[in-house]
């Protein structure tokens, strides 16, 4: 168990949602968040993931 894995580096987009831009408990820099493929979104990430499901849901024609 415990946190999945996730491969996105054969992921055409990836929004990482982080409060900060620290480097968290480790202090070691995340190569994942200089990829070209990412964007960062720097918000609280309950609110931020449950606006982002809105706007594409409203994107899709509210499906």
């Amino acid at each position: 168990y415990g946190m999945p894995i996730l491969d996105v580096a054969n992921a055409r987009n990836v929004i990482v949602i982080k409060r900060g831009k620290g480097t968290g408990f480790a202090g070691i820099e995340n190569a994942l968040f200089y990829q070209d493929n990412t964007r960062m979104l720097f918000a609280d990430g309950q609110s931020a993931a449950s606006q982002l499901v809105a706007a594409i849901k409203e994107l899709d024609g509210g499906h």
